[in-house]
């Protein structure tokens, strides 16, 4: 039995000093670095922590490099995109996958060099610190919600497909939804207002991902009581297994609280123990082998799928 122990974090900005009102954001220019420090050194304790529980791939949270800057427009912010390849962060964190052999899922701000770009972005790194490729949001939001705005749109723009060079390690002919083969087993990403979408899932699963990450920033009501049943049903219809990492808690100076509640579950509709003992991860151990058993409900959803019947999505809900 092939069993992979997964991680998840789930926690919030650790720089320290953030002021207390909106409105003094200004006096962070030409701290963003120290933000972004703050940061990557946090989760690098985090990965330590989880390697030493055992853990063999972990998952960071969205755009887990500063606080979840998107609750309102300050240009200040656009200035945190960093190389997806050659970048601070992500310079750091190969060298801390190769040094304790974990696979790592980061997800940051990113810029791109060429264009002047910029996405939010999973850069995956393999447990020999090698850059596997990256996945890029699909979906961006831009909306409200009974305790605040999110206002993505403003700070970058959605993945126009191609995004890796073409590489054994990559699987999947669609460029939106790469998956990659990591030490531990086939890995796939979307990117938190990704998970809302048909068909996010059903590429990766068809690309050959076991094993589905959704870091998010998260918050509001639905949202709450959507969480794990939108993953539920993905990982029951397309027989893998996923895992949802949201912030937990509050950060200054917005005060908006998320909701946490990061975790994983099967293909079978159940959701998998959490074996931390720690507040900001969530740990799981994953049984990979199990899906490539006959489905235990006695579903073969792939034979039986008529996609010929189906008409094009156009729009979600009345128009």
């Amino acid at each position: 039995m092939a069993v992979v122990r997964a991680a998840l974090t789930q926690t919030v900005n650790a720089f320290a000093d953030m002021p207390d009102r909106v409105e003094d954001l200004g006096r962070l220019e030409g701290r963003l670095e120290e933000i972004r420090r703050a940061n990557v050194d946090h989760h690098v304790e985090l990965i330590g922590a989880a390697r030493d529980a055992g853990v063999q791939i972990i998952c960071l949270g969205e755009l887990f490099t500063a606080p979840y800057f998107a609750l309102n427009k300050n240009p200040m912010w656009i200035a945190m995109a960093e190389d997806a390849a050659a970048g601070p962060t992500v310079t750091e964190l190969r060298r801390v996958a190769a040094e304790r052999g974990i696979v790592i899922i980061a997800p940051i701000y990113e810029l791109e060099s060429r264009t002047g770009r910029r996405f939010n972005t999973a850069v995956v790194i393999d447990a020999d610190g090698r850059v596997l490729g990256k996945y890029r949001k699909a979906h961006i939001p831009c909306g409200a919600n009974e305790q605040g705005e999110f206002i993505e749109t403003f700070y970058y723009g959605r993945s126009e497909g191609p995004q890796n060079e073409p590489s054994e390690h990559i699987l999947g002919d669609n460029p939106y939804f790469p998956v990659f083969k990591t030490a531990v087993g086939n890995v796939g990403v979307s990117i938190c207002y990704d998970r809302h979408f048909e068909g996010v899932v059903a590429a990766l699963a068809r690309a050959g991902a076991q094993i589905v990450f959704s870091p998010a920033v998260t918050f509001g009501a639905k949202s709450q009581r959507m969480w794990e049943h939108e993953f539920l049903v993905d990982a029951c219809r397309h027989r893998v297994i996923i895992g949802g990492s949201n912030r937990k808690g509050s950060e200054k100076p917005w005060n908006q609280a998320y909701f946490g509640g990061s975790h994983f579950v099967g293909p079978d509709g159940d959701t998998l123990g959490d074996s931390s003992t720690s507040p900001e991860l969530a740990i799981a151990d994953l049984n990979i082998s199990a899906l490539q058993e006959p489905d235990a409900s006695g579903w073969d959803l792939n034979r039986d799928l008529r996609p010929s019947i189906y008409s094009a999505c156009k729009h979600i809900g009345p128009q």
